[in-house]
């Protein structure tokens, strides 16, 4: 397995699914329709059966599961052009963008500005739930995806009594795996983000962490316009498929 695929699944064991089931190299993930990537069949590496097949099988558990069939591919891969001869489309209207850039660094190569009021815990509060998922009280899913892994630090910026950025850092191995970045419209261009995500840094290379990845969708220019300041570079895209919608014929 290539460098490109392994990082895809060293990011699938950071973004823990709900139900996560392999399929050869593929691993097929529900989580009650939270994210894209919890969401999908990560179809990187062999199958071990031909890719329609497999792509069979992947709908299956799609339709089993009550989610939309849906395929992560990296982009340039033998995969993605066995997809591309059958009936599979890229989902251009997929809700958080087809296309996704995925950002890598060293984290003793990076350039974190200083920044006060700011933490990583090792549990989530309410505030941070708030800001991250949109509610206080979140779901199944999205406790399972953002609150479980083997080594979790949540962060959170606070200003004037409140939480106004938070963002989750997963360690697999010696990998920082950076999500859920948010800040506040009215404390955004402050420099809060960037400050946050060293404290970040900081609390991973406490922990063994060498190196960092976050996966961006291409369309969001700010977000990869700070990871490109803070000395990040694209390691490589990928892109979510999904079934060709079928053409209906109406009788004459």
């Amino acid at each position: 397995m290539d460098a490109n695929l392994r990082l895809e699944h060293e990011c699938a064991d950071a973004w823990p699914a709900l139900i996560d089931r392999p399929l050869g190299e593929w691993r097929m993930r529900a989580s009650d329709g939270f994210t894209g990537r919890a969401n999908s069949t990560l179809a990187a590496g062999d199958p071990g059966m031909p890719v329609e097949d497999a792509l069979d099988e992947a709908v299956r558990f799609a339709v089993d599961h009550g989610i939309t069939p849906s395929a992560q591919v990296v982009m340039g891969t033998e995969t993605e052009e066995e997809i591309e001869k059958v009936d599979w489309v890229v989902n251009i209207e997929h809700a958080a963008g087809a296309e996704v850039s995925v950002l890598t660094g060293r984290l003793d190569g990076l350039t974190w500005p200083p920044v006060s009021g700011v933490s990583v815990d090792p549990t989530p509060s309410a505030q941070w739930w708030q800001l991250a998922a949109g509610t206080a009280e979140p779901t199944r899913a999205q406790r399972q995806v953002l609150g479980t892994g083997r080594s979790i630090g949540f962060g959170s910026a606070w200003r004037d009594g409140q939480v106004v950025a938070v963002v989750r850092g997963a360690l697999v191995g010696d990998l920082l795996h950076i999500a859920s970045l948010s800040v506040m419209p009215e404390y955004r261009r402050q420099g809060i983000a960037a400050g946050l995500l060293g404290s970040l840094a900081e609390w991973a290379v406490e922990r063994g962490a060498t190196r960092c990845a976050a996966q961006v969708a291409v369309h969001n220019t700010p977000a990869l316009q700070l990871w490109s300041v803070l000395g990040c570079a694209e390691h490589h895209r990928y892109r979510y498929w999904k079934p060709a919608p079928r053409e209906s014929f109406s009788g004459l």
